[in-house]
């Protein structure tokens, strides 16, 4: 944003728009656009919550990641790089297409794995994890839903201004796909917020409702309670530890009468 400013302060006294920092401004804007997409990507796949690792996909995902800074940088250079917007029809299609269609191919991914792993936890019956990633889907469509307004509303504000004289609300529009970016990088903190104990129980197979109840308590607790089921824990490993002693103690003393 800082560089945005300067770009944009250059471009008001001067009426061009200087290269090297408009260059870096949009390049750190495919920056920012690709990690985006590939954290969201990766927590639809179960990364870090179900999953240790991407294992085979995380070629696939860099791979798609590379490509989708490359079509996304080349777009924003040649729509903002010089003096005006002046690309032609055809080229500006040329770099579009790549850019709409890996942004598609992008969302189809994330749905599709995220399916995957609603399947799985409902399989496992975590159901703590199960209600997490069922509230993820429901931000995600949410999100959906509010892209496919704003693009419909992008396009009548374009064609019912071609000659931009409604330039002072221009920003409006480019804005709104930063503040939704936003809003769900918050989502996904809030949800995966780290506690004391949950990593404990991050990878490891849940069975039964007893693990349930424990897990409940690791993901969604604070400190206090995470060190009071860790404190239950360990007294119920004791008591464990004091029965077997017991047992083996009669079995001596009934060796020694026999």
């Amino acid at each position: 944003m800082t560089l945005w400013y300067f770009e944009y302060s250059h471009f008001n006294r001067t009426g061009t728009r200087p290269i090297a920092i408009t260059t870096w401004v949009v390049t750190i804007g495919a920056i920012r656009k690709t990690v985006s997409r590939l954290l969201i990507l990766s927590v639809s796949m179960g990364y870090g919550v179900v999953r240790p690792t991407l294992g085979g996909l995380t070629s696939k995902v860099i791979l798609l990641g590379l490509t989708y800074f490359l079509a996304s940088g080349l777009l924003d250079i040649a729509e903002n790089v010089g003096t005006i917007d002046d690309i032609i029809g055809k080229a500006r299609l040329f770099l579009v297409l790549p850019d709409v269609f890996l942004d598609a191919f992008l969302i189809l991914w994330i749905f599709t794995s995220l399916s995957k792993t609603l399947e799985q936890l409902q399989a496992k019956r975590s159901s703590v994890k199960l209600d997490i990633y069922r509230k993820f889907s429901n931000a995600l469509a949410v999100t959906v839903i509010a892209s496919v307004a704003w693009i419909f509303y992008e396009v009548y504000f374009k064609a019912t201004d071609p000659f931009s004289e409604q330039w002072q609300s221009a920003w409006i529009v480019t804005t709104f796909w930063d503040i939704l970016a936003f809003a769900l990088l918050c989502v996904i903190c809030y949800l995966w917020g780290p506690s004391q104990s949950s990593q404990r129980y991050a990878y490891s197979e849940e069975v039964g409702d007893e693990y349930d109840d424990e897990e409940s308590q690791s993901l969604t607790k604070g400190a206090t309670e995470g060190d009071l089921s860790l404190v239950k824990q360990d007294n119920y490993v004791a008591r464990c530890d004091s029965d077997q002693q017991d047992e083996n103690g009669d079995d001596i003393e009934e060796g020694k009468r026999e």
